[in-house]
This record gives C-alpha cells, structure tokens and sequence, in this order.
C-alpha cells in the first residue's frame, strides 16, 4: 500500500527511530511501512495519523 510516511516524516526533520518512538513501535517497522514492504494495523495507522495530525486517507492509498 503506498503511503507519505516518509515524506512526511522528512517535512518534520524526524528520523525513524523518532517517529518509532513516539508512535511505540522499532525502527525497522517504521523502514518496512516506508519501504511498502509490511502494511500497518489499524492500531498503529491512526497513531501515525494522529502524530501527523492527519487522516488515515492522507497517509495511506490502498488503490496503489
């Protein structure tokens, strides 16, 4: 599923394991969900949303 994460994150000079940690979960799921290797759960999609202060529909396209 393709996703902003990444660029987002870059807008905000935040590194993976800065967004990891305030989302609650490792480096290397923040590189997988980046890299469009492993879709989030629900769960952590909103927390990501919410740390962006944005909806789900703004980080995620799963038409990609």
């Amino acid at each position: 599923m393709r996703n902003d994460i990444r660029q987002r994150r870059a807008e905000t000079g935040e590194s993976q394991a800065d967004l990891a940690a305030a989302v609650g979960v490792t480096r290397q799921t923040i590189n997988a969900i980046e890299r469009e290797r492993y879709d989030p759960s629900l769960e952590l999609a909103f927390d990501l949303a919410a740390h962006f202060d944005c909806r789900i529909e703004d980080l995620f396209d799963p038409d990609e």
